[in-house]
């Protein structure tokens, strides 16, 4: 089914949209007003933009509903600071009650049981049980429309970068398996990143992979291996030769039992090769593949 987005209702083009692209992170945002109160909201409009300079952007859009604004955003406008906090699965509920829309000067810190936390550079304080979070700088407000749902860009620049140190090694480097992010997906669906559903995929550098068409045609139209099979294979920064020194049990006896009959063979070593894939095993899974082309 194809959507004209403009034959669609605000509320409809935000009910496709919001399913469809995600899941997104959350930005748990802390601002102050010129009195000095303090409002604590999440926002999944939200993503990294720039390292240099460091530039994050969230969007406290007009609401839908009666196209008034948040009082995260009028913060902003009246002092241009604020503290984001990364939202973890440990703290999701709590969050979640934080969106709800208190009246204006009710703090959300004690409504949702947060505790504050006095911040370095900036006036909003920070979320103490998060186990990241950024003191920025606003340094731009851009408004995409006057409507309900349209989106009001705030553009910050990250001064302080607090990493609790129970998500670094030794090197200070990020242990990912141990920071449970959550994100927004459409209606009330979120999603919990944990050890359990993370994987690694090679990111290319400097060398080139061969790409899908550089692959030998008996793979590239393999009936086993998917797009994602393919993709590993043809990452590689040129395409391997077999290795005569290559030894795996299960290859042998492939070619013992199918010798007879190559199209059953060639079933075969795809089948065990989609098994190493899965595996992560792209070298081996080479191998297995060039030994039907070798005829070894």
């Amino acid at each position: 089914m194809t959507f004209d987005l403009q034959a669609l209702s605000t509320v409809e083009k935000q009910y496709y949209l919001q399913h469809i692209v995600a899941p997104r992170p959350v930005c748990f945002a802390s601002t102050i007003d010129r009195e000095g109160k303090v409002n604590l909201s999440p926002f999944s409009f939200f993503n990294l933009f720039s390292s240099n300079p460091p530039i994050v952007i969230f969007s406290p859009s007009r609401r839908v509903r009666d196209n008034t604004t948040k009082h995260t955003l009028q913060n902003v406008l009246e002092v241009p600071e604020v503290v984001i906090n990364i939202v973890t699965y440990d703290m999701v509920q709590q969050t979640s009650l934080a969106s709800c829309e208190f009246p204006k000067g009710v703090d959300e810190f004690v409504k949702a049981g947060f505790t504050k936390e006095t911040a370095t550079v900036v006036k909003p304080p920070m979320v103490k049980e998060s186990k990241a979070k950024m003191e920025c700088k606003v340094i731009e407000i851009k408004s995409l429309g006057e409507g309900g749902g349209a989106g009001q860009l705030v553009i910050c620049k990250v001064l302080k970068l607090h990493v609790d140190d129970s998500l670094l090694n030794e090197e200070k480097k990020f242990d990912q398996t141990k920071l449970e992010h959550i994100a927004r997906l459409g209606g009330d669906w979120y999603c919990r990143v944990s050890k359990e559903n993370l994987f690694v995929v090679p990111k290319p550098n400097t060398k080139l992979g061969i790409g899908i068409d550089a692959l030998p045609e008996s793979i590239r139209f393999s009936k086993l291996l998917t797009g994602n099979h393919l993709g590993m294979l043809a990452n590689v920064n040129e395409l391997p030769v077999v290795e005569p020194s290559f030894d795996d049990e299960h290859l042998k006896n492939i070619f013992q039992y199918y010798s007879v009959n190559p199209e059953e063979m060639e079933k075969e070593l795809h089948a065990y090769a989609v098994k190493l894939l899965d595996q992560n095993k792209v070298h081996e899974a080479w191998q297995v593949l060039l030994a039907m082309e070798s005829g070894s």
